[in-house]
């Protein structure tokens, strides 16, 4: 496809990302249409095409990019000697991703729904990957007696339940600082492996 004379993709590109993610988490991907999208961008609305065949790829590509940067992330985070100590890198980073990329996680939760199944799949594989890394830290702690686990994937699961639990109800006017919340989050999260 030809780009549309006078158009910027380096520009208009990551304009339709960023009003896509921004509209799709205030409304909900389906309330969103293509049209509204052009509108906020202030593309004509054929122009979209130009940048993504179809809405359902521009969610897709959406969840995409954000599950290589948290994973790109999380690698450049680890640290950590003990499980304990790997642990409280987990946490810590968990909860501030989830404060500094709100849009983002809520709709890689929000709106897995709306993806199609091949690439529900594709993303799936990505959010496994991730929780991987947190079990592999449980099971570590389990198998050197540091954690007490009832069991392992339970715990995994619980624990990520209670981690991304802070988008939905933390504000930054509200009476707790970030800080205080990581703080919580860890102690939670200790108690849960009983260490």
């Amino acid at each position: 496809m030809a780009r549309k004379t006078g158009s910027h993709a380096d520009i208009t590109g990551p304009a339709i990302k960023a009003s896509a993610l921004r509209l799709f988490a205030r409304s909900g991907y389906a309330a969103v249409s293509m049209r509204e999208i052009a509108g906020d961008v202030g593309v004509r609305a054929g122009a979209l095409y130009l940048y993504t065949p179809d809405k359902q790829t521009l969610l897709f590509d959406l969840l995409r990019e954000h599950m290589e940067h948290l994973l790109a992330s999380w690698t450049a985070a680890k640290s950590g000697a003990t499980p304990l100590e790997r642990l409280e890198t987990f946490v810590h980073f968990h909860v501030d991703y989830h404060f500094d990329r709100s849009d983002e996680v809520f709709l890689s939760y929000m709106e897995l729904r709306n993806l199609s199944p091949d690439n529900f799949g594709r993303i799936e594989v990505m959010r496994r990957r991730y929780e991987a890394e947190l079990e592999a830290i449980l099971c570590d702690g389990d198998a050197s007696g540091a954690f007490h686990l009832p069991d392992l994937r339970v715990t995994t699961r619980a624990m990520i339940a209670m981690l991304n639990g802070v988008l939905t109800w933390y504000r930054e006017d509200g009476h707790l600082s970030r800080d205080s919340i990581r703080k919580m989050h860890w102690q939670m999260a200790r108690g849960m492996v009983q260490a």
